[in-house]
């Protein structure tokens, strides 16, 4: 065959993809990707390409199948492993069909957790009942200045990050050596829909990003995006986060963007030197109708905004405040510890963007549902989020025998505080669990059409 991919061709491959029960545990995933490579030696290798922090070799399946390369890779945030598990399926389809793999015409190289050591820390919620009570309190997300996704160098006017770790050198040394023509970063969201980044502008990619949810039964994500400065491409659709636009975004509100920016830049910016298209997808464990709804709400987005900026430096004042009741008297240094104490005073920082979003001209204006329940509904997430990270911080010391009175009597505020939030998020925003084979179908799906429009625009060009 060739030509384009066309859609009827792209249902059958999404038709075809395998049910998952549960998200792996790393030496799980690692073992499974491996054995695809021992089945396929004539087309496929499996090979170290780095180390982790904590001394974990870091690994990259190849499958051959022509002169452009294509690299996909996963885990960047460790609370997100729907991409492992794609990972995996496309690994199997590339060596189970060689004529798709030769049609589209790369050298894949597909790394299926690209921070085995953060991933670890979220194990406990993989093969659960994937409620948000339990993700939250299962939940490790790295420091800013420890995510693979955003340690890659950055020089911008007066900010300088150079602080790059072992993995992201691991993943910097991939892209250099194969210059790739298509990369896919996998990522997934929480409660919500589908939504994507794009490095480029691509209208004719745009309605089939759009369909392939739309054939699992999930919803876009039109709400609240990211971040306000973000270029929006179509509906669910952006443009990269660019870490220069997110300095002069402060720098209007009146900021300091040195506050607010601790790390680095993404693998997105860093392949730009290459021209490689870059797709980004971003999927929900839970889904909610109002999070595609696009209708007025009775709710002015100023005040929508405000609103979330007091409850979010509510939570940013808590945190700050346990840290520094209890921070004397802790000692193990603990994943849990450092990333609370970098993310809230972002919170704060955060909560500070939006008390002066909310006064600007543009904010004078009718919220649509999806902006009112996205906006509102980062908060219970946040609360989950960094709650939880601090409880297991506390709790590593108690458990250890080194909590001192002010420890526990912190535990046992937090946890109590959790437990309020964990009934108000269950109970304002009860939402749907989606199949994990839906969210790998629609990732897997998206790397295809968005690999073969790669190629194709590059042959083009």
């Amino acid at each position: 065959m060739t030509g384009p991919v066309t859609w009827t061709e792209l249902q059958a491959l999404l038709d075809g993809v395998a049910d998952y029960e549960s998200f792996l545990p790393v030496d799980d995933l690692l073992e499974a990707t491996a054995a695809i490579a021992g089945a396929h030696p004539d087309r496929a290798a499996w090979e170290r390409i780095g180390t982790s922090r904590l001394d974990e070799p870091i690994y990259e399946l190849t499958v051959a199948g022509g002169p452009r390369h294509a690299l996909v890779f996963a885990g960047v945030h460790p609370n997100e492993p729907i991409g492992s598990l794609t990972c995996l399926q496309l690994a199997r389809s590339l060596t189970a069909d060689p004529e798709l793999t030769a049609r589209l015409g790369y050298t894949w190289h597909i790394i299926p957790c690209i921070d085995p050591d953060g991933m670890r820390l979220n194990e406990s919620w993989f093969g659960g009942s994937m409620t948000r009570v339990e993700y939250g309190r299962g939940f490790y997300r790295p420091a800013p200045d420890e995510q693979v996704e955003w340690t890659f160098p950055f020089k911008y006017k007066d900010v300088y990050f150079d602080r790059v770790m072992p993995e992201t050198v691991a993943l910097m040394r991939v892209i250099d050596d194969t210059k790739p023509v298509f990369m896919c970063s996998l990522h997934n969201g929480e409660l919500g829909g589908v939504y994507y980044y794009l490095s480029h502008e691509a209208p004719e990619l745009y309605g089939t990003l759009s369909a392939i949810p739309e054939h699992f039964g999930l919803p876009l994500d039109v709400g609240e995006p990211e971040a306000p400065y973000i270029k929006q491409l179509a509906p669910a659709i952006y443009g990269a986060i660019r870490m220069e636009d997110a300095y002069e975004y402060s720098v209007s509100l009146g900021i300091d963007p040195k506050a607010t920016m601790e790390s680095g830049d993404s693998s997105a910016s860093y392949a730009r030197k290459y021209g490689t298209f870059m797709l980004v997808s971003e999927l929900p464990y839970w889904i909610h109708p109002d999070a595609s709804d696009e209708s007025p709400s009775d709710q002015r987005y100023g005040d929508v905004v405000a609103e979330r900026g007091r409850r979010i430096g509510e939570l940013a004042d808590l945190l700050e405040e346990m840290l520094s009741r209890t921070g004397p008297d802790l000692t193990i240094d603990s994943p849990f510890l450092r990333a609370t104490r970098q993310f809230a005073p972002l919170l704060g920082r955060m909560a500070e963007q939006d008390a002066k979003r909310a006064g600007l001209a543009e904010s004078d204006r009718p919220a649509t549902v999806a902006e009112a329940f996205s906006t509102a509904d980062l908060v219970h997430g946040f609360r989950l989020r960094y709650g939880g990270m601090l409880i297991r911080a506390l709790r590593a010391e108690v458990d250890a025998g080194l909590g001192t009175p002010r420890t526990r009597a912190g535990l046992r505020r937090l946890e109590a505080q959790y437990d309020a939030w964990c009934e108000q998020a269950m109970a304002v925003t009860p939402a749907d669990t989606v199949p994990i084979r839906s969210l790998v179908g629609v990732q897997y799906g998206a790397i295809v059409a968005a690999a073969d429009y790669a190629a194709r625009h590059r042959e083009a060009g």
